[in-house]
């Protein structure tokens, strides 16, 4: 549902000004355009809503994912294994900007569409939904080196793709609520979740290659651990726009599974791998660079 500038005006503060209906119309225009009409109050949703249907934002979900998972499919491949001091400090890196974006933009937004306390309510359900996936489900920290003997490759690369693809649709919440939130919050979920997603498409790529698969399969497997975080997108773009408050709960939600990923994966990875000292210095070099994201977008 693309509309024109026109379309979209915003009203501040429920004041009169032109609002165009749209030429494909939904549940959620007729929402906002009763607001206005009966509540004297603007629009329930955010630009980038109107600007997007849910159908695309979960297009983009998946196609984050399953570009990451299987650029690290391709990696596995292709390429030598990077040093783990390199991969630890952009590991670490990563951290840092996800921090910054959790605290100073999912957080923020969070609060301005609903309240303190149900922003707490989402940061907690985020953390305790993937604390529960990572309790329950097969899924090991991509730098981690395991032991495993050669009967068992297939399998160990089977379930480690089981595994990865069920986080994925959880992370894919996040970035539906995320596009909810705002275009720009919706793009740096998607690119940075993607990006944490190809050293996991490095673990599935290994033990499938070692234990036999030729290249193609190994590819397609790896990709479609990713086409989860697609139908996690869409549902979590249409969840969140139900109500501001939802909308609030749901961006909550999503700083709380980032949080969760940064204090449980990039974090202990980057410092088994890269040492205290790289991994504070990526993780301060994130940090910035992501406070700048927020105060340039």
């Amino acid at each position: 549902m693309l509309l024109t500038d026109k379309d979209t005006t915003r009203l501040p503060g429920g004041g009169s000004g032109h609002f165009s209906p749209p030429v494909f119309a939904n549940r959620t225009y007729f929402l906002n355009t009763a607001m206005l009409i009966f509540c004297n109050q603007q629009p329930l949703l955010t630009e980038s809503v109107v600007l997007m249907s849910w159908i695309e934002i979960g297009a983009l979900g998946m196609l984050a994912g399953v570009i990451g998972t299987g650029a690290g499919g391709l990696v596995s491949l292709f390429m030598n294994k990077p040093s783990s001091r390199f991969t630890g400090t952009i590991l670490a890196f990563a951290a840092g900007i996800m921090l910054a974006i959790v605290f100073l933009e999912l957080l923020e937004e969070s609060i301005d569409f609903s309240s303190h306390m149900i922003a707490i309510l989402g940061l907690t359900l985020g953390m305790a939904i993937f604390y529960a996936i990572d309790h329950f489900l097969p899924h090991h920290h991509p730098v981690t080196p395991e032991k495993t003997h050669q009967g068992g490759y297939l399998k160990k690369g089977t379930l480690l793709a089981l595994g990865i693809g069920l986080h994925n649709f959880p992370e894919g919440l996040a970035i539906g609520a995320g596009f909810i939130g705002s275009t720009e919050l919706g793009t740096t979920l998607a690119v940075l979740i993607g990006l944490h997603n190809i050293p996991e498409g490095m673990a599935v790529a290994a033990p499938l290659r070692a234990g036999g698969y030729n290249h193609r399969k190994v590819i397609w497997i790896t990709a479609l651990a990713g086409a989860p975080m697609g139908a996690g997108a869409f549902i979590g773009a249409a969840i969140s726009s139900i109500s501001p408050l939802i909308l609030g709960l749901s961006l909550g939600f999503a700083a709380g599974a980032m949080l969760y990923i940064v204090c449980d994966e990039l974090i202990p990875d980057a410092y088994e791998s890269a040492g205290a000292h790289f991994s504070i210095l990526g993780i301060f070099c994130g940090t910035v660079l992501g406070i700048l994201f927020t105060a340039w977008f």
